[in-house]
C-alpha cells in the first residue's frame, strides 16, 4: 500500500562516468518508520540518501517521495519536507540563531522566535544557546544545532548520513535517544546511514542493506542478526572481526 510507504525506488540505476554507482535498487522506506541503511564503504548509500531529496537525480528508474514522483517536485518544497542532517553538521560564522534561520533567510522569509526557542529546547539545548558562538560549540551540541535546524522546516522525512560517527560514546547516545525523541514525538520517517550495526540493529525498525551498488536484503532490522543471505552475513562478520 503506497500509504505506508514515504519513499519508493523503482529501478534506479546511477553512474558517475564509468562507474556503476547504484544498480536497479528497488525498495521502499517505511513511512514513519526509523530505517537504518547499512553496507560497506563505496556502497552507494550517500548517494541513494541523496537522491531522496533531490540533491541528485537518477539516470534510470523512478524515485517516489511522498506519493509524487521525484521529477514532480519543486526542489525548495522538497528538501523541506525530506530534510537532511550530515556528519559535518556545518555551521556558518555567527550565532547559534543565526544558524537556525539560514534556510528562512536564503528564501527571505523569517523565523517565528517561539517556535525557534520550543525547537532548540525540544533537542536539549537551553535558549541561551541561541545567542552561542556556533564556533564554541561541542560536536554533540553542534550536531543537535543541526538537526534542529532541519526541525524548523518541519520536515515529512529525515535523512541522517552518519551524524553520530565522529562523536564521543556519550554524545553518540544523547543524539541517539533525541532521534528515538522527535520519532516517537512527531512520527517522522527517519533513514539514517551508519556504519555501527550495532547501532542499526538497536534503533532501526527496517533496515536496507547495501553493497557494491546493490540493495542486497531489506526488512525487519534483525535480519542485521539472522540474516539468511551470504553476503549479508560475510558483511556483518567481517565489521565484527
Amino acid at each position: 500500500m503506497n500509504e505506508h510507504k514515504a519513499i519508493t525506488f523503482q529501478g534506479v540505476t546511477m553512474k558517475r562516468g564509468e562507474q556503476q554507482v547504484l544498480r536497479q535498487i528497488t525498495g521502499h522506506f517505511p513511512k514513519g518508520k526509523i530505517t537504518t541503511l547499512v553496507g560497506p564503504s563505496g556502497a552507494g548509500k550517500s548517494t541513494l540518501l541523496k537522491l531522496c531529496n533531490g540533491l541528485l537525480s537518477p539516470d534510470e528508474g523512478d524515485i517516489i517521495v511522498l506519493g509524487k514522483s521525484l521529477t514532480e517536485w519543486d526542489p525548495v518544497e522538497l528538501r523541506t519536507r525530506a530534510s537532511m542532517a550530515l556528519q559535518s553538521a556545518p555551521m556558518i560564522s555567527g550565532t547559534v540563531e543565526e544558524n537556525l534561520t539560514l534556510p528562512y533567510s536564503l528564501q527571505g522569509a523569517e523565523v517565528d522566535v517561539d517556535k525557534m526557542r520550543r525547537v532548540i529546547r525540544e533537542v536539549g539545548l537551553d535558549t541561551d544557546y541561541l545567542q552561542r558562538d556556533s564556533r564554541d560549540l561541542s560536536g554533540g551540541q553542534r550536531q543537535k544545532v543541526s538537526i534542529a535546524r532541519t526541525l524548523l522546516m518541519e520536515p515529512d522525512i529525515l535523512l541522517l548520513d552518519e551524524i553520530t560517527s565522529a562523536l564521543d560514546r556519550a554524545s553518540r547516545q544523547e543524539v541517539e535517544e533525541l532521534i528515538a525523541h522527535i520519532h516517537k514525538t512527531f512520527g517522522t520517517t527517519i533513514i539514517w546511514i551508519t556504519h555501527n550495526l550495532e547501532q542499526a540493529a538497536r534503533i532501526g525498525h527496517h533496515t536496507w542493506v547495501m553493497i557494491d551498488g546493490e540493495l542486497v536484503e531489506q526488512g525487519d532490522s534483525s535480519l542485521l542478526n539472522n540474516s539468511n543471505n551470504a553476503a549479508v552475513s560475510q558483511f556483518v562478520r567481517g565489521t565484527d572481526e
